[in-house]
């Protein structure tokens, strides 16, 4: 489901909505997503102690209310965030001791802790304490919470359920192994797994690992939605302890995934308790009694998204969820002509609907006329608002009172459309989109108040090789549909230009954008040295251009939107560097006799 982080009240009716919807299935058990009372991730809220209290309470509450609302017989599985007393954060690598519980004699096992819990018959009948904090990419875990060192199993009808969350079924040899040794039937695993390209094809051989390490089947439960710069897909998924894929929920939508598990307790040879490895295995019951033998209904398995929808939807959901989540009624965003505006414009539209979209068209004396032309016909495929107001004689003004010459010149006429669609945004309540995409973003090839201005970037871990691809694969998904195709077709095949002087295109500055992308990528994304560069094949020229203008440009970005996450690293949440750093790649040099640097 989608949360909404802070939302302890609003979290608490998706799942008493979503369990009576199974409930009304005949389920026996639901399993929710990570942190699901309060979002994910809740970030510095985690450190407020009221607010880990109130969802302590809201827990509490929730098991009573599902009883009252008529699901006291449904296992219900939900993430929330615990407090105990003390501080923290503790190693996650210590091993537990007898005293290992927290109390005002060992003080450093207390604090936050990402947790879930199994609520059944109006009560919290075990709590589970994540054992692995991440603490790479976006995630800051070990920033927040204290590690768990309790593996619950509960027994439910007479089949053992361990829990864990998210990070556990990522590491070999963590909750999963220790459940394979305790002797379990199913392992539930809630996550709030971030987007990015590709990840649903590395989940599934990840949760068949897992599933032959506890020796069980495993139900991961994946979030969706959006929040700030993080979208989740889904594909929550159900195998076997064989690895067969029992069931898949579709991407980026709230999906209630229902399957039927046959389950032998006999082929459990031995159930074990207490110390195992660095964990405690805890064993609650709740029902020894088998269900009565039922026809299973046959799983239903989601068919992959090709990749260019996948990142489509994910855009799509990151907006929206910003939007609406944040109570914004509009949008707004200039129109160029160009290609990334058109786009952006797009992603807009489906994201809200093309009421709640409205371009305006900014043309300065360097426009040319396909410019004007090409944002209108975008607007019109679209449906959405569009206006028009020309810039030159604001830059007149502008250029009668201070004298401005080159880049300086070019770049006032970018701000001057900053502040006039600033203005805009603020006399109507429409949030601005800035249209800047990956490679502009890597290299500072934008102007601060200017183009870089808005509150949401939509398309800003979009290199621009794949804002083309996106483009015309949006543009095939409409003509099979027999829709209007949205997105002109000369914004795609004009060369790329910012206009702001005569004749310009992008390459006048910057090397083509094939070459570009695939050194961002491989810096970037893959934190790639010089030499590792040199090595892959890239050019040396280019190389040493494009890591001087990303290492720039730093200051820039700390100042840019946010924008939704799709790729291994994006700026902002998975990489910060800092700005003041004399460090710079260099090429290396060859020593004499030597083959290699």
């Amino acid at each position: 489901m989608d949360t909404r982080v802070g939302d302890l009240a609003g979290n608490a009716d998706l799942v008493s909505t979503w369990t009576a919807k199974a409930a009304a299935d005949g389920v026996h058990l639901v399993v929710f997503p990570e942190m699901t009372l309060t979002g994910y991730p809740p970030e510095d809220l985690v450190l407020r102690e009221s607010f880990a209290h109130a969802s302590e309470q809201a827990l509490v509450d929730l098991a009573g209310r599902l009883a009252t609302e008529g699901a006291g017989d449904v296992a219900v599985v939900v993430g929330y965030l615990a407090h105990t007393e003390g501080s923290g954060p503790a190693p996650v690598d210590q091993n537990p001791t007898d005293d290992d519980r927290p109390s005002d004699a060992n003080p450093r096992r207390g604090a936050p802790r990402n947790a879930a819990a199994l609520l059944h018959g109006g009560e919290v009948v075990a709590r589970y304490y994540k054992r692995h904090l991440p603490n790479y990419g976006v995630f800051d875990e070990a920033r927040y919470f204290v590690p768990g060192t309790e593996l619950p199993v509960v027994r439910l009808h007479g089949v053992d359920v361990a829990l864990t969350v998210c990070e556990d079924l990522w590491v070999e040899g963590g909750p999963c192994g220790v459940a394979g040794q305790a002797g379990v039937d199913l392992v539930v695993s809630p996550n709030a797994s971030p987007y990015e390209r590709a990840k649903d094809d590395l989940r599934l051989p990840l949760v068949r690992r897992r599933a032959a390490e506890a020796r069980a089947a495993i139900l991961y439960c994946n979030q969706v939605g959006g929040q700030d710069e993080l979208v989740f897909d889904g594909d929550s998924m159900a195998v076997s302890p064989t690895g067969e894929l029992l069931a898949r929920a579709p991407q980026f939508v709230q999906h209630l995934l229902t399957v039927d598990l046959t389950l032998d307790p006999a082929s459990v040879p031995e159930r074990t308790e207490g110390r195992i490895g660095p964990m405690t295995v805890t064993r609650h019951l709740v029902s020894d009694e088998p269900v009565p033998a039922f026809e299973a209904r046959p799983g239903s398995v989601a068919q992959p998204l090709s990749d260019c929808e996948e990142v489509w939807r994910a855009l799509v959901v990151g907006l929206r969820d910003f939007i609406d989540k944040n109570g914004m009624p509009s949008v707004v965003l200039g129109m160029s002509g160009g290609i990334d505006s058109a786009l952006v414009a797009a992603i807009a539209v489906d994201a809200l609907g093309a009421d709640r979209v409205h371009g305006v068209g900014l043309p300065s004396k360097w426009s040319s006329e396909h410019s004007l032309s090409d944002a209108e016909d975008s607007a019109k495929r679209l449906g959405m608002h569009y206006s028009v107001v020309p810039i030159a004689p604001m830059v007149d003004a502008y250029e009668s009172s201070v004298e401005l010459s080159g880049v300086a010149a070019e770049n006032l006429q970018a701000r001057v459309r900053g502040t006039l669609l600033m203005g805009l945004s603020n006399q109507h309540g429409h949030l601005l989109l800035a249209t800047s995409n990956k490679s502009e973003v890597a290299v500072g090839y934008s102007t601060l108040y200017g183009d870089a201005a808005g509150g949401f970037a939509p398309i800003k871990d979009v290199p621009k090789t794949l804002v083309w691809e996106l483009a015309r694969w949006r543009n095939a998904y409409a003509r099979e549909r027999g829709e209007t195709e949205p997105i002109p077709q000369n914004s795609i095949d004009k060369p790329p230009s910012a206009e702001l002087a005569p004749g310009q295109v992008d390459t006048d500055s910057l090397p083509s954008y094939e070459e570009l992308d695939a050194v961002i990528a491989d810096y970037v994304d893959r934190d790639l040295g010089m030499a590792q560069l040199l090595e892959r094949g890239h050019d040396a020229e280019v190389v040493a251009r494009v890591l001087r203008l990303v290492d720039a440009a730093e200051f820039k970005r700390r100042q840019s939107a946010p924008g939704t996450k799709i790729s291994l690293k994006a700026f902002g949440r998975d990489r910060r560097l800092p700005i003041t750093n004399r460090w710079r790649e260099t090429l290396p040099t060859v020593r004499e006799g030597a083959e290699h640097a």
